[in-house]
C-alpha cells in the first residue's frame, strides 16, 4: 500500500502502518481500484474517453482496440487481434483476472451470434425485472403508457394530497410499463457508444393510430 496523503517518513526505514479499518467494502475501495486500473491502462497506451470514463481506446496502425469496464467486469473488442491478446496478457500481469471467453451477457444485455452478425437482447433482464416486482403473471399491455397520463416530480417538500395522488398515478404508470414489457421482452433496443448511436432495432406495430382522436377511440375499445 502507499502512505496516506500528507504523511512523511523520517529517520529509519521499514516503518509500517497500523490498520484500524479495512478498505475493502468501503466507498473508497472501488475508487482506489479504478484509479489503479486507469493508471495501468494509460501505461499500456490507452486513452480514457471524455464522454464515458469507463471506456478506453487505443489506435495503432489504422486499427482500434476498445475496452469498457463496469465494476470488475470488462469487454475487450476491436479489429487488432494482436493488440487484444497483448492487452489480456498485460492486464493479467497487473491484476488477478479470469478470461470468460466470448461475450454472452453484460449489464443486462444478452449477446447471440449467428452468420448474420450479433443480436442484442434484454429478454432475460426484463423477465428478471418482472419476477422481482411480482409482475411475471400480469396481463400484457399493448402500449407502453396509459392513455392521457402525464408524469411529474416533486422534491424537497412535503407532498400534498394532489401530489400523493400523482405519485400513485406514477406507480400505476410503472406497473403498466412492466405489463407492456411482458407482451414482448425483446421488442426493440438501441445502443450508444460514447454518445453515438451504433445499433438499433424496432418492430412495427400491428395497428398504428393516425390521429389523437383515433387513438382515443382505440383506447376506449
Amino acid at each position: 500500500m502507499s502512505l496516506p496523503p500528507g504523511y512523511r517518513v523520517t529517520g529509519e526505514t521499514g516503518n509500517v502502518c497500523k490498520l484500524k479499518k479495512a478498505l475493502y467494502g468501503l466507498k473508497q475501495s472501488p475508487l482506489a481500484w479504478f484509479g489503479r486500473f486507469i493508471t495501468a491502462m494509460k501505461k499500456f497506451g490507452y486513452r480514457q474517453t471524455n464522454t464515458d470514463h469507463t471506456l478506453f481506446i487505443k489506435h495503432m496502425a489504422g486499427e482500434v482496440t476498445l475496452l469498457i469496464i463496469y465494476v470488475d467486469d470488462m469487454i475487450v473488442t476491436g479489429d487488432d487481434t494482436v493488440e487484444i491478446e497483448e492487452l489480456q496478457k498485460r492486464l493479467a500481469s497487473e491484476f488477478k483476472m479470469k478470461d470468460l471467453g466470448s461475450l454472452k451477457y453484460f449489464l443486462g444485455v444478452e449477446v447471440t451470434r449467428s452468420k448474420h452478425g450479433l443480436f442484442l437482447s434484454q429478454s432475460k433482464y426484463v423477465m428478471n425485472l418482472l419476477a422481482d416486482t411480482g409482475m411475471l403473471d400480469c396481463k400484457p399491455a399493448d402500449t407502453p403508457i396509459v392513455e392521457n397520463h402525464k408524469l411529474g416530480v416533486y422534491v424537497d417538500q412535503a407532498p400534498t394530497n394532489r401530489e400523493i395522488y400523482q405519485s400513485e398515478n406514477h406507480m400505476t404508470a410503472v406497473m403498466h410499463i412492466l405489463s407492456y414489457l411482458k407482451s414482448a421482452p425483446g421488442r426493440g433496443y438501441f445502443t450508444f457508444v460514447g454518445g453515438n448511436l451504433v445499433t438499433w432495432r424496432s418492430k412495427k406495430q400491428n395497428v398504428v393510430s393516425r390521429s389523437s382522436a383515433e387513438s382515443e377511440y382505440r383506447g376506449i375499445a
